[in-house]
């Protein structure tokens, strides 16, 4: 695993050592961020679910403003930890739930990645509270790493675009009617 590209590139990532975190392969993860690349640099980033915490990096590598990474599991935490460490950044990392993060900011979010256990379901829920709770910015967006067998049912955003990578599907979503 490797920063793609901004002033991190090249940069190696430490990978997990459980087969219960599953990073972001590099070439997923290049084609979102290029397809986002005029819009993450000043952008405040939500990485939910962030694992090795690779898809929150790669924001900050390509000058994301704040990135803020969440995730339940504590070696998650520990591994993102180490990673924004190595690369002498600091960051907020906080060890919650989903829900209990949600619940818990009060600023919006220009670009929020969500990249859950794939068979974890919580899509939709986080999609809902994201709504209910207004975190997105009116002209933000939210990306879904899915598995491409696993739709997401969502009424509360517009899906704009869909890319399948292999086994992989990303989902853009931005506010209805912006």
């Amino acid at each position: 695993m490797r920063v793609i590209a901004g002033i991190y590139k090249g940069k190696k990532l430490s990978s997990p050592i459980t087969t219960n975190i599953r990073p972001t392969g590099d070439k997923v993860k290049q084609a979102i961020f290029t397809k986002l690349q005029f819009f993450v640099q000043g952008a405040t980033v939500l990485d939910l679910f962030s694992g090795s915490g690779a898809l929150g990096i790669e924001a900050i590598s390509r000058n994301a403003k704040e990135v803020i990474f969440v995730d339940s599991n504590i070696n998650s935490v520990k591994l993102t930890k180490q990673n924004l460490k190595n690369l002498n950044v600091d960051a907020k990392v906080i060890h919650a739930d989903y829900k209990t993060a949600l619940n818990s900011f009060k600023t919006k979010f220009d670009l929020i990645l969500i990249d859950p256990p794939y068979a974890s379901g919580y899509y939709e829920d986080c999609l809902k509270i994201i709504y209910e709770k207004d975190l997105l910015c009116d002209e933000g967006v939210i990306v879904c790493e899915r598995d491409r067998q696993k739709n997401i049912e969502c009424s509360f955003f517009e899906k704009f675009d869909t890319k399948n990578y292999g086994t992989v599907s990303v989902d853009y979503y931005k506010k209805l009617n912006s």
